[in-house]
């Protein structure tokens, strides 16, 4: 297990009485999307809190304003292979505490997971290993799934409402991808990679986005650099927010922001009352 931040959690209650505003983005190299205007993005949409998915960088390799942007606390999980992977999260709330990775070590090498407890709920962002076009990553992928999966579950015992969120890099049904019969053999669309997504919901944890839009099409998150994929809306949903069901009451909309360019995803936002 990495470092633990500890901060304030007077002040994440203060802070937490009105409406809050989280995103989700694998941004595909942090500093490949500040060129393509990531900050001005913050700066305009302001989020309370940003969770990033494979951000290829270590924080040492950043300028100040993209390492620690003006009003916003930033936590780090890079692998230890550099240019690969890595979460980060940035946070105007200060959260009571920050835990990088899940505590274990064939995940948290790779940078995959940062644990934030705002007090009311803990929120957990998370990129999900991708199983490799010849799927010899499929295993990791669904070991890094079950291992998630009862993190989560060992909060929830705990009476700990829980958000999780990020690039779960799976589709969970035919209605969130273009071309489902194409790509059932496709790792991110395998029957036991959608499986696991059923059991999440099975346990009770809401996929906001379609809770709120059950019969929405063409609604993705991804989309390939080839072919024009993205101008087509060739594209796939593989990044979510999930919530435990006690924090139901609280979500006001989630969205897909299909709109924002600057990574081969997009941001996905869910805003609580």
């Amino acid at each position: 297990m990495g470092q633990i931040y500890v901060g304030d959690l007077t002040k994440t209650y203060d802070k937490l009485k009105g409406v809050m505003i989280l995103y989700s983005w694998n941004v595909n190299g942090l500093r490949a999307a500040q060129k393509k205007g990531f900050l001005d993005w913050l700066y305009r949409e302001s989020p309370d809190v940003v969770a990033l998915q494979e951000t290829k960088c270590h924080p040492d390799q950043l300028a100040t304003a993209l390492r620690r942007p003006e009003g916003y606390n930033t936590y780090w999980a890079s692998a230890e292979k550099k240019g690969y992977s890595g979460v980060a999260l940035y946070s105007k709330l200060e959260p009571k505490s920050v835990q990088i990775g899940l505590g274990i070590h064939e995940y948290d090498a790779e940078g995959r997971t940062i644990v934030a407890d705002y007090g009311q709920f803990t929120l957990i962002a998370a990129y999900f290993p991708n199983g490799s076009r010849d799927h010899h990553r499929v295993p990791f992928k669904m070991a890094y799934k079950r291992d998630f999966l009862v993190y989560c579950n060992n909060l929830r015992e705990k009476n700990i409402p829980v958000i999780f969120c990020g690039d779960i890099n799976t589709s969970h049904r035919e209605i969130d991808l273009a071309r489902p019969k194409q790509n059932k053999n496709t790792t991110g669309f395998l029957a036991e990679e959608r499986a696991w997504i059923d059991a999440v919901i099975d346990e009770g944890y809401v996929d906001t986005y379609r809770a709120l839009n059950p019969h929405k099409e063409g609604a993705y998150s991804w989309w390939s650099y080839i072919g024009g994929a993205r101008e087509r809306n060739v594209g796939w949903r593989l990044d979510y927010f999930f919530i435990s069901p006690d924090l139901t009451p609280r979500v006001v909309t989630a969205d897909i922001h299909a709109d924002v360019y600057g990574s081969d995803h997009c941001p996905v936002s869910l805003t609580l009352s």
